[in-house]
C-alpha cells in the first residue's frame, strides 16, 4: 500500500512528465530548416541555467554514430565506474521511462531527484522565454537537464551519446571533451543528415574538436575519407578479441567494445589515472576493463525475456535494430541464440517474427536483410506478425498506456505484403512453392500489440509441446512497448 509521501511523489512525477511532454512538437525531431538557429539558442539556455562554467569544466567522453553509439557509451561508463570514478551517462532513446536516459553510477536517476532538477530548469527557462527565445524543444531540454544533473551531482566523468547527427545535436554544445568517438556509420535519418554516406559522415564529424583525440571503427571508404578530412588526428580501432566476455550480447558488440576501450584508455591517460602503454595486446586488458566490459548492461539490445504468463512456452528475443546493418547483426545474434537453445533444450521450437518499424524507415532495406541473414544461419521464421507503430516519440513515462488500436493499418499491411513477396520469391527460387502459395497463412497483421501477444499466448496454450521463440525488432519503441506490456 502506497504511503502518502509515495502517492505525492507519484503525482508530482506525473505532473513533471506532462510538462516535459508539452515541449514536444510533431516537427521538432525531423525539421532540418531551423537546426542551426536552435543550436545557437543552446548557448543562451546554458547561460540562463548558469551552467556555462560547470559544463566547460566537465570531463566528457562524446560519442556519435549511426549504430552502436549507445552500446559504446554503456561499455565506457561501466569500465570507468570500475576505476572508482563517479559516472554520469546520458543516452537516448528510453524504452519505458525517460529517467533511463540519465544514469548516475550506472543507476537511473530517482523520481525525486528527476522532479527536483526538472522544475529547477523548467522554471528558470520559462521565465526567460520570448517570441525570439522559445522554450527548448524536447531533446534540447533533456540535454540541458543532463548537464544540470551531472553538474550538481559532481560526477567525475560524463559520457554523452549524441541524439541525432552530431554537428547540430544538443550535446554538441560542449566545447572541449576529453576524447570523442564515432561508432559504425550507415544510412539513417537521411531526411536530416543527407542521402550519402559522405554527407552523413560530415554531420557526425561535427563533434570533432581541435586538439581533442578522436577515434572511430573501420568505416566504408566514402565515410572514412570524410572523417579523416574533418579530424586533425583520427585513430581507427579494431574489434576487441572475441575471447573477451561482454555484458552486451552479439558479435557486433566486440566492435563497440573495442571503441569503448580506446576511449577509456585515452580518458584515463588524459586525467592521469592510467598510462596508455597499459593497453598491451601481449598482456591483455587490465582487470578493471575486463570487469567493466563483462558487467555492462543496456536495456533493449539483445535481451532474452520469457513471457510472464507462459515462460516455458514463449520467449521473447528483443533487439531495437532499425537500420539495415543492425538488422544483419540482430539476425546473427538471434540465430546464434536459437542454435544454442536447441542444443540445450529438447522441446521443439518455432521461430516467430514480431515486427514494426517507423514510417521514416524503408522496410525494403530492413526485412530482406533480416530474413536472408537468418536463413543463411539456418533459421527460418514459421510466422511473422506485424503490429502498428503505436509507441510514439513523446511517450516519457512507464505509466504510458500501450494503445489498443490505431486509425489506419495500411503501413502494417504494406509490411506484410513485402514479407510475403520475399517468401514467395524464396519458394519460387527453391522450386518448393506449395498449393497455398507458401506463406499466405503464415503472416498476420494485428491492430495492436496487446492483441498480438494474446494471440501468441492462445496459440502457445494449444501447442504445449512447442516453444515459441519470438524475435521482436525493427523499432526500439516496439521493444519498449512489449516490455511495458509484459511487466504489467
Amino acid at each position: 500500500m502506497a504511503t502518502e509521501d509515495e502517492g505525492d511523489l507519484s503525482a508530482r512525477y506525473q505532473n513533471t512528465l506532462d510538462a516535459l511532454s508539452s515541449l514536444i512538437t510533431k516537427r521538432g525531431r525531423f525539421a532540418s530548416n531551423n537546426q542551426s538557429h536552435r543550436f545557437r539558442l543552446l548557448f543562451h539556455y546554458l547561460k540562463v541555467l548558469e551552467l556555462e562554467d560547470a559544463v566547460s569544466q566537465m570531463k566528457i567522453i562524446h560519442v556519435a554514430g549511426t549504430k552502436g553509439k549507445g552500446s559504446t557509451c554503456t561499455f565506457a561508463e561501466s569500465i570507468l565506474r570500475c576505476y572508482g570514478l563517479r559516472t554520469g551517462l546520458f543516452t537516448s532513446p528510453h524504452l519505458i521511462d525517460v529517467r533511463e536516459r540519465f544514469r548516475l553510477n550506472g543507476i537511473e536517476i530517482s523520481q525525486e531527484k528527476f522532479v527536483d532538477y526538472f522544475w529547477c530548469c523548467f522554471h528558470k527557462l520559462k521565465e526567460k522565454t520570448s517570441n525570439e527565445v522559445p522554450m527548448p524543444t524536447y531533446f534540447c531540454f533533456l540535454a540541458l537537464l543532463a548537464f544540470k544533473i551531472f553538474a550538481t551531482e559532481q560526477v567525475d566523468v560524463v559520457i554523452l551519446e549524441v541524439g541525432l547527427g552530431g554537428r547540430f545535436d544538443a550535446t554538441n554544445v560542449i566545447q572541449k571533451p576529453v576524447v570523442c568517438g564515432i561508432s559504425s556509420l550507415g544510412y539513417d535519418h537521411m531526411e536530416i543528415l543527407g542521402y550519402t554516406l559522405a554527407e552523413i559522415a560530415a554531420e557526425k564529424a561535427g563533434i570533432f574538436k581541435s586538439g581533442v583525440p578522436a577515434f572511430t571503427v573501420p568505416q566504408p571508404d566514402e565515410a572514412m575519407r570524410v572523417l579523416n578530412e574533418r579530424a586533425l588526428t583520427l585513430e581507427v580501432v579494431e574489434p576487441l578479441d572475441s575471447s573477451e566476455r561482454l555484458g552486451l550480447q552479439g558479435e557486433h558488440q566486440y566492435l563497440n567494445a573495442g571503441l569503448a576501450v580506446a576511449l577509456c584508455f585515452t580518458f584515463l591517460k588524459e586525467i592521469g589515472i592510467e598510462e596508455k602503454n597499459c593497453l598491451n595486446q601481449t598482456n591483455g586488458l587490465p582487470a578493471k576493463f575486463i570487469s567493466g566490459l563483462s558487467n555492462a548492461y543496456l536495456m533493449g539490445r539483445a535481451m532474452v525475456v520469457p513471457d510472464l504468463e507462459l515462460p516455458e512456452e514463449i520467449v521473447y528475443y528483443l533487439d531495437g535494430a532499425h537500420s539495415p546493418e543492425s538488422m544483419e547483426a540482430c539476425a546473427i545474434w538471434f540465430s546464434k541464440q536459437i542454435k544454442q537453445n536447441q542444443e540445450r533444450n529438447q522441446k521443439r521450437s518455432e521461430q516467430i517474427l514480431l515486427f514494426n518499424c517507423m514510417s521514416v524507415r524503408d522496410p525494403s532495406l530492413l526485412l530482406p536483410r533480416l530474413r536472408s541473414k537468418c536463413i543463411d544461419q539456418g533459421v527460418d521464421f514459421k510466422r511473422a506478425i506485424f503490429v502498428p507503430n503505436v509507441s510514439v516519440y513523446n511517450q516519457v513515462g512507464s505509466s504510458s498506456e500501450v494503445a489498443t488500436r490505431v486509425e489506419s493499418m495500411s503501413w502494417q499491411f504494406g509490411l506484410q505484403r513485402l514479407w510475403e513477396s520475399l517468401a514467395r520469391g524464396e519458394a519460387k527460387s527453391n522450386a518448393r512453392c506449395d498449393s497455398k502459395g507458401n506463406g499466405e497463412d503464415k503472416s498476420f497483421v494485428f491492430s495492436s500489440l496487446p492483441l498480438a501477444v494474446e494471440w501468441l499466448r492462445d496459440n502457445a496454450r494449444q501447442s504445449k509441446q512447442v516453444r515459441f521463440q519470438v524475435l521482436v525488432t525493427g523499432s526500439l519503441h516496439l521493444v519498449g512497448d512489449l516490455l511495458r506490456l509484459i511487466k504489467k
